[in-house]
């Protein structure tokens, strides 16, 4: 059954809710700046024994916040964001359960086996998640890199999902043309993923009500779990409650 996956995300030393499409160099559309800092969600998080969370760094300056969180709920929380083989052994270190990485496996648009492999052999294929983020080309999704921004060459589609499975834990993907809109998940891409059920995978993107989680469970026979960012009143928003999803996520 589908779950509901809580997150944190970090721009500029903050716990925010942005709108993905709009991140770039000097900043990124904001819905929601927390007061509090991100422990304050980890533990929150550990209180209530949610697992599979996702905490992202968008951008530099999030280091001390990514730790704050990591160590708070230590082996609980996935980590990704700016992610390569120089400091990926070091978010392992803080408490992270999985790396989560995306960017790194590209080069010039296109992807880099020999880099999954040199960051597989320092994390290990049992921690390692690929953010399979992508934009919307015609009919079909390609790949973004460089927080959203570049499009790559390659698509998001049951060959390379079954291929790329071989090499990881589970796959994350953001749907970056709806995400932190709140204009309801990206329907056809769920079905595509539902279609695909190897390794567990998470979509992110769009979700305004609970019954987005009704939704994606249905389209996707179960097969896909949801995270939800900028309608959760915890961080804002108006169209779903923290507790409505830790009911639904008791009741499955």
């Amino acid at each position: 059954m589908t779950k509901f996956r809580p997150c944190i995300d970090l721009h500029q030393g903050c716990v925010k809710q942005i709108i993905g499409g709009s991140l770039n160099d000097s900043g990124a559309k904001t819905n929601f700046i927390s007061e509090y800092d991100a422990a304050y969600y980890a533990k929150l998080y550990q209180q209530h024994a949610l697992t599979g969370g996702h905490v992202i760094a968008l951008g530099p300056n999030n280091e001390a916040q990514v730790k704050l969180a990591l160590e708070t709920y230590p082996n609980q929380l996935q980590f990704g964001g700016g992610v390569n083989d120089t400091n990926a052994a070091r978010y392992l270190e803080y408490g992270a359960s999985h790396i989560i990485v995306t960017s790194y496996l590209f080069e010039n648009k296109q992807f880099s086996f020999e880099k999954l492999e040199r960051i597989k052999s320092i994390v290990g294929k049992d921690r390692l998640v690929l953010d399979l983020s992508c934009r919307k080309v015609g009919n079909s999704w390609f790949i973004a890199t460089d927080r959203w921004q570049t499009v790559t060459d390659l698509e998001v589609n049951l060959t390379t999902l079954n291929e790329l499975s071989k090499h990881c834990a589970e796959f994350l993907i953001h749907a970056a043309d709806v995400e932190g809109l709140q204009q309801g998940i990206d329907e056809q891409l769920v079905m595509l993923l539902a279609q695909f059920t190897a390794i567990p995978v998470t979509y992110a993107g769009g979700a305004r009500s609970i019954e987005d989680l009704e939704l994606v469970n249905t389209l996707s026979n179960g097969n896909v779990d949801l995270t939800i960012g900028s309608a959760l009143d915890i961080f804002g928003g108006s169209g779903i409650t923290f507790d409505q999803c830790l009911q639904w996520n008791q009741s499955k």
